[in-house]
């Protein structure tokens, strides 16, 4: 997954490629340059109809570990356990919503397509965010069903997925079994492709440290201790948001699929989804970057999920 600041190196290496092998052409056009297939995403939300629910922020209360507009409230707060090479610490937000779609989506520079990426704090700076969290790089790939704000950009169903819908609840799903359209017509608010899913009707899932994302060229799993960003569900309108960092030791080791699992249960989750980790792992709040990223500094992702503020 390139970020801002490699691209250009990147795009060196693979031009070099390109002169010995098709191979390198191919790697260079699906992973590198930018492919835009929709440039003004929030006026084609616009010319489809999709609306979302406006927060009155004119009330709103600012504190050092929180925010609350409207009937929406959020908190966030670091937790650190263990010792040593063992410790980590990770960041819970937890957002409970006046109306589901005051939780909202935004594509780095406005844009719908592959490789197009913007950190984590600027897409938030340029949606007017106060709380912001990396989504699922959907961008990084060409596969899953992808719905924005309302409206579908993507279907092409290839894994299991999480479903917020308008009304509140947020579902497991499996993407094979039905189209872009049809969750449109049922409500939903929002996708995310990514996964595996954590827990479901409370409990933790088996299996899940095993589990490849993509099995294309940069991703082919996700095991082991990493920095991780994850969803849960307490209850219709009722998130977590929980960021856990990781490869830095002394400060956080990560975690490993089962253990984020675990995390999320204790937390109160009912439900929760894995989403992109490791070096995207991010969450904003109030303009500032509230976790360590594991690159030292935020790395570019291609969506963020955010309250605007």
């Amino acid at each position: 997954m390139p970020t801002p600041t490699r691209r250009a190196f990147l795009v060196g290496g693979l031009t070099a490629l390109t002169l010995t092998t098709g191979t390198g052409a191919w790697a260079l056009d699906r992973f590198v340059i930018d492919h835009v297939e929709i440039a003004d995403a929030s006026a084609y939300e616009a010319s489809q109809g999709s609306d979302g629910a406006e927060l009155d922020t004119s009330q709103a209360v600012l504190t050092d570990d929180g925010w609350s507009a409207d009937g929406t409230t959020l908190t966030v707060r670091e937790v650190s356990t263990g010792s040593g090479s063992q410790t980590v610490t990770y960041f819970v937000a937890d957002l409970v919503l006046s109306d589901a779609t005051v939780l909202r989506s935004a594509f780095a520079g406005d844009s719908f397509g592959t490789n197009i990426v913007d950190e984590t704090s600027d897409i938030a700076e340029q949606n007017g965010a106060i709380f912001a969290i990396n989504g699922d790089y959907y961008g990084f790939r060409e596969t899953g069903i992808v719905i924005r704000n309302g409206v579908a950009y993507r279907d092409a169903g290839a894994r299991e997925g999480l479903a917020f819908y308008r009304d509140g609840h947020v579902e497991l799903y499996d993407e094979t079994a039905t189209d872009a359209a049809t969750l449109v017509d049922a409500g939903v608010w929002n996708t995310l492709s990514f996964g595996p899913a954590l827990v479901a009707d409370g409990q933790v899932l088996s299996g899940i440290d095993e589990v490849e994302v993509d099995t294309n060229v940069g991703n082919h799993s996700i095991q082991g201790d990493q920095p991780r960003t994850a969803v849960g569900v307490v209850d219709d309108n009722h998130l977590l948001l929980v960021v856990v960092d990781g490869r830095s030791s002394g400060y956080s080791a990560g975690a490993t699929m089962t253990e984020l699992a675990t995390l999320m249960q204790g937390l109160g989750a009912v439900t929760a989804y894995n989403i992109d980790g490791g070096g995207s792992s991010t969450m904003v709040f109030d303009g500032e970057l509230v976790n360590q990223p594991s690159n030292g500094g935020e790395r570019g992702t291609s969506d963020i999920l955010y309250v605007k503020g």
